[in-house]
């Protein structure tokens, strides 16, 4: 019997450039730009302005807006409308087309997908009354970019106060955001009312780590934005995020006013032809009944219109001081305010408490006699603010 032949590899040999003729390249765009690069000026140089990149993890072959996609008339241009529901049925017990949640369709704009219309908006702020205050111009222009949306701000029990004087927020739910350990029931619980408002961006003010990323990826909004950890903490967050912000630092609340200038300044981004969107100032909605309540209590305070002054910003361990994080050292014992106030002429002195246990330490050090007012929501703040700029008098706070 003959052996076998043993088999030997064949390998493919790589053809040299002598056996294909130039002239089948002469296509290709490369070689058909001599001109320009000869016609090049020297020393200019082919760079770009400097852009911020697209998140590849979302899209691989997302390559940002075509420049020659011609876009039609419809849903394409311009502000998003109203509801266009119609009103009602006074007659029908039902209203008009109502079926309870999960039986019916929900039938969805072409605008969402097409000019990125928002029609529910979920605002997760992060910190206490002054972060949620200073929020509030973001709110606005949120509601002057997507005309009809709706508006809904998740926050601290502290936070949730802040939106009694806001008129453009639809639901305040209370939640703590900063709670790195949250209750596994609580978290779940979240989650699914997040998902069940079906959100078409939700916004972030806490600095978000990968967890933080994964619970708004989870919320199933189409649009997540959030400001991420200027550390390696941050690692991995844009994963799960549409759009993110890195601070200079890891306290927000260090810039002030200006403390979410990076989100404002995305939120009011021109889109085709609506121009870029006008920041509007911090504005306070405050009704009747909360001006009538702090009146009531600076009267029997025993403060007369026009001839007191206030004092806020007394130390205390009470969760319901008003301090921001940026602003740590902003409040001094009742010992140095007493010493301010016994040097004040003509004016009566009204001490602000967060909270009625401080009453007994700031009659120890003034007097039976002080005239103590209990302050409890950030409206009632507002209210005598307003109440001492009217008077023409001012508040002496530490800063």
């Amino acid at each position: 019997m003959a052996a076998a032949t043993p088999l030997h590899p064949q390998f493919l040999t790589t053809p040299t450039t002598s056996s294909i003729p130039l002239t089948h390249f002469t296509n290709l765009s490369f070689f058909n730009n001599q001109s320009s690069l000869s016609s090049r000026k020297p020393g200019s140089s082919l760079t770009r302005p400097a852009a911020k990149k697209n998140n590849r993890w979302l899209d691989p072959f997302e390559q940002g807006d075509d420049p020659e996609m011609e876009y039609g008339q419809l849903f394409s241009d311009g502000k998003q409308d109203e509801d266009p529901r119609p009103p009602d049925n006074p007659g029908n017990p039902y209203g008009f087309l109502k079926f309870p949640m999960g039986y019916t369709v929900e039938v969805a704009s072409l605008g969402l997908k097409i000019r990125g219309d928002v029609r529910r908006c979920c605002c997760v702020v992060s910190g206490g009354v002054y972060e949620n205050i200073l929020f509030f111009p973001a709110i606005q222009l949120i509601k002057d970019r997507y005309p009809g949306v709706q508006i809904d701000v998740i926050t601290s029990a502290r936070g949730k106060q802040a939106y009694e004087i806001n008129k453009n927020v639809r639901w305040a739910t209370e939640y703590d955001v900063d709670d790195d350990y949250p209750d596994p029931a609580e978290y779940t619980d979240m989650l699914g009312l997040i998902k069940g408002r079906y959100y078409d961006l939700i916004l972030s003010t806490k600095l978000a780590g990968i967890g933080h990323a994964a619970f708004l990826f989870m919320s199933s909004a189409r649009d997540r934005v959030s400001y991420v950890y200027p550390n390696a903490n941050g690692a991995g967050a844009g994963l799960f995020l549409s759009e993110t912000f890195t601070p200079d630092t890891a306290n927000l609340s260090e810039a002030g006013y200006n403390m979410y200038g990076e989100m404002v300044d995305w939120l009011a981004r021109p889109f085709r032809s609506v121009p870029r969107q006008v920041v509007p100032p911090l504005k306070v909605s405050i009704s009747r009944k909360v001006k009538e309540v702090v009146e009531a209590k600076y009267v029997n305070a025993g403060a007369s219109k026009g001839k007191y002054i206030v004092i806020h910003g007394i130390k205390s361990d009470s969760k319901a001081l008003m301090q921001s994080r940026g602003d740590t050292d902003s409040l001094l014992p009742i010992e140095i305010w007493d010493e301010i106030a016994c040097v004040i002429r003509g004016l009566t002195p009204v001490f602000v408490i967060p909270h009625e246990r401080e009453r007994e330490n700031v009659e120890d050090f003034v007097g039976e006699d002080a005239s103590i007012v209990f302050i409890t929501t950030p409206g009632q703040v507002c209210v005598h603010h307003i109440s001492i700029i009217t008077d023409f008098r001012n508040v002496i706070y530490n800063k």
